[in-house]
């Protein structure tokens, strides 16, 4: 039998054309087949491996391209660990920065309420109620595996008291109580682009926001503009700034500002709309 030391340099090969830290991963995916930490690989390195045959299915799997955090069900988000799953969109760190963004605003509100379209895994909802106290959170999706996971979520990092979860196309379901702000990571990317190969086993309803992109965003924009929920703070696409200040300017008579931000690659990521 080959030790771990040997199994994880073989194994590294198979995954070099879809991840830049092919090492990493097959470690990664050994700790899930064995169920224990880093520190205990790196003490056990020169032992014999003891999963070599399940590793190898898994190694060939995300060789595929298929994604890491489906295989370990689990992803890393603002320092926790949240429950993944096939069909619901994966984290990604730049949702960080919006969390953070809607952070340094409800904590100067009392007993906020806020609504989340899109919930997806929650973990936009989960973390902002671990770092808020006192806030009081809906949050509806359209898709019934993604209100499954989130509520799991919730349930995990215990905070299922905060949020209320709801099925929903954007407003419809809602009820009419006054919110203090809306975030929303919905989908944003043009119909007919060509996603790449590390991104087609996410749910493309998660992805693609209509033929020109931003339908979507412009549809939570009208509506919370009509509900008179003060704060909107959305993810779009990198290209998307010029057109939604456009729009913004058009649709909207008088709102107080519009701020956009970028991403940790210095992309235009999302923007913070406050109404008057």
């Amino acid at each position: 039998m080959k030790t771990y030391k040997q199994i994880v340099r073989e194994y590294s090969r198979y995954l070099k054309e879809v991840t830049h830290i092919p090492q990493k991963e097959v470690e990664i995916l050994i700790l899930h087949l064995v169920q224990q930490n880093t520190i205990w690989l790196h003490l056990n390195y020169d032992k014999e491996c003891s999963c070599e045959k399940e590793l190898e299915k898994l190694v060939k799997k995300r060789a595929t391209n298929y994604p890491l955090e489906y295989i370990t069900k689990r992803a890393s988000f603002y320092g926790e660990v949240f429950n993944v799953r096939d069909g619901v969109l994966i984290p990604r760190p730049e949702t960080e920065i919006l969390v953070e963004n809607a952070e340094t605003i409800l904590k100067e509100i009392k007993a906020p309420k806020v609504l989340e379209i899109g919930v997806g895994s929650g973990i936009i909802s989960v973390m902002l109620a671990i770092l808020i106290p006192d806030i009081e959170i809906i949050a509806v999706d359209i898709n019934d595996k993604a209100l499954e996971l989130a509520k799991s979520n919730a349930k995990k990092h215990n905070v299922e008291d905060k949020i209320t979860f709801i099925k929903s196309d954007l407003f419809t379901n809602v009820p009419d109580i006054q919110f203090d702000m809306v975030v929303s990571n919905p989908p944003y990317i043009a119909d007919d682009y060509k996603l790449p190969s590390n991104v087609k086993y996410e749910p493309s309803n998660a992805l693609f926001g209509g033929n020109i992109g931003d339908e979507l965003l412009k549809d939570i924009i009208l509506q919370t503009k009509q509900k008179e929920i003060k704060y909107l703070l959305c993810e779009m696409g990198y290209d998307q700034k010029t057109p939604l200040t456009n729009f913004v300017k058009e649709n909207i008579s008088s709102y107080k500002s519009l701020e956009f931000y970028k991403d940790y690659d210095k992309f235009d990521r999302g923007f913070t709309l406050v109404f008057k």
